[in-house]
């Protein structure tokens, strides 16, 4: 059983890699810009006008901007909502660049995924530590019996925002228990930003956990050799939040991905 599960693992971290080094993965992303530190509508190495409109962004172009809005060359103006989909199908392009669109607590943005961003042409790899059975561990999920809570917690950027935490996973590591305040996917799975012992030392200073959905008793994995880099880890652009309070273990997890080689 050990050796399918360390087979597994390193077909999971072959996927991950390649996820990360696509031409639209975390490594492509050049610049996040929110419209609110732009009033006149101009973005930094951006073509067009940009600005809030209430719930959606308008941007005007003309035809030497070489924007395109659905695969067609915008000439006048556009009204855009957030992308919810992949990066490769935003609505918005210019060339091989993909514009997205997101929104946060009320505020618009844009984001600049280049393929032929430095970082990419950069890449070695994902540090990682081989697979140890010793770091995949029974859980227990408990949700709050109020529903979801919001806590402010600081973000990469350096701004505060609300995370959502639907409820805290219990489980044992080396004899001691620990727990972890987590999110609740859409799909059922969960969600931590966690940092430990290494983070900041032989590991970045905080990492995401995605146990699976936990089963009609609360119970899951919690699986640290699946321990991912946060996207930040791999462009400053973007925005991941901080672990919350309690969600920093003292023992060391000298297990999953670590840094960038």
């Amino acid at each position: 059983m050990t050796t399918d599960a360390s087979d597994a693992w390193k077909r999971w971290h072959e996927q991950r890699v390649a996820t990360v080094a696509a031409p639209y993965g975390p490594l492509a992303l050049t610049g996040t810009y929110w419209l609110e530190d732009h009033p006149d509508g101009h973005l930094p190495g951006l073509p067009g006008n940009w600005t809030a409109d209430g719930d959606a962004v308008l941007l005007r172009a003309g035809p030497a901007d070489g924007i395109t809005v659905d695969g067609r060359p915008l000439d006048g103006e556009a009204r855009l909502t957030a992308d919810p989909g992949p990066v490769s199908g935003a609505r918005v392009a210019r060339g091989e660049r993909r514009l997205v669109v997101l929104v946060r607590e009320g505020a618009w943005g844009v984001r600049d995924f280049d393929p032929a961003a430095g970082a990419r042409r950069a890449f070695r790899g994902i540090a990682a530590t081989p697979y140890d059975p010793r770091w995949s561990v029974p859980g227990r999920f408990t949700p709050y019996g109020t529903g979801r809570r919001s806590v402010r917690v600081p973000n990469a950027d350096g701004r505060e925002r609300g995370l959502g935490l639907g409820g805290e996973l219990a489980f044992v590591l080396g004899g001691r228990e620990h727990t972890l305040q987590v999110s609740v996917e859409e799909d059922g799975s969960l969600w931590a930003v966690f940092a430990d012992a290494t983070s900041g030392s032989t590991s970045y200073r905080f990492r995401f956990l995605r146990p699976a959905a936990p089963d009609a008793d609360g119970r899951t994995t919690v699986d640290f050799n699946r321990a991912l880099l946060p996207p930040c880890a791999f462009a400053d652009h973007f925005v991941c939040p901080f672990p919350p309070p309690g969600n920093t273990l003292e023992t060391r997890v000298e297990a999953g991905e670590r840094e960038l080689r």
